[in-house]
């Protein structure tokens, strides 16, 4: 794989433990459609760990070259070129996917493209589940001082970002359609949320 490709170390530290996650939810064949792809660690990772799986990923125009960099340097055939994807955008031009799969994303959105990613879900036939990993508060509490201390420097970054409430997020997903099957936690203060249809 050619040197200089994005990287998250974050993506690294956690895609093992979230694999554990996907592996009971998942028979192996389905469609996935990943928001906000990022570096491309997480789906080249799933990818190669269900070469069955048809996994399309996706980010906001401006980040979807960087994203391509990883992507192609597999040349995987579940694994297509990501396409561009903002939640904010009335249209999503986006395929029908059984799975739905962001991670690191909701407290990276301002708070309307949050409700944004929910009320978009509705566009993206046959969804069954949605996986959400990432950090939250609960009863408008943060989990650790180190999420204090993260919600502080993501508000320094953009005043938009921040940790969101838990019971927030499961009325968003309540909304359309989605009931909270699991919330596991994770490494490093985060939790990954599973909601079925």
């Amino acid at each position: 794989m050619p040197e200089n490709l994005p990287f998250s170390q974050a993506c690294e530290n956690n895609k093992n433990p979230i694999l554990a996650i996907l592996r009971r939810h998942l028979r192996g064949d389905e469609s996935v459609l990943e928001i906000a792809g990022g570096t491309g660690q997480h789906c080249v990772y799933f990818t190669e760990n269900f070469p069955e799986l048809k996994w399309q990923s996706s980010d906001i125009p401006s980040n979807v070259k960087n994203l391509n960099l990883r992507i192609n340097s597999t040349a995987r055939d579940n694994l297509p070129a990501a396409i561009p994807l903002d939640v904010n955008q009335p249209v999503w031009n986006c395929p029908d996917s059984e799975i739905v799969f962001t991670a690191n994303s909701l407290h990276i959105m301002s708070a309307r493209s949050v409700e944004n990613f929910f009320r978009g879900l509705d566009q993206i036939g046959n969804t069954k589940k949605l996986f959400v990993y990432g950090p939250f508060k609960y009863d408008h509490e943060f989990t650790t001082d180190s999420n204090a201390d993260f919600d502080l420097w993501l508000k320094e970054q953009n005043a938009e970002s921040g940790i969101r409430d838990f019971e927030w997020v499961c009325e968003l997903a309540s909304g359309v359609g989605l009931t909270l099957l699991e919330d596991n936690v994770m490494p490093a203060n985060n939790q990954l949320l599973v909601w079925h249809r």
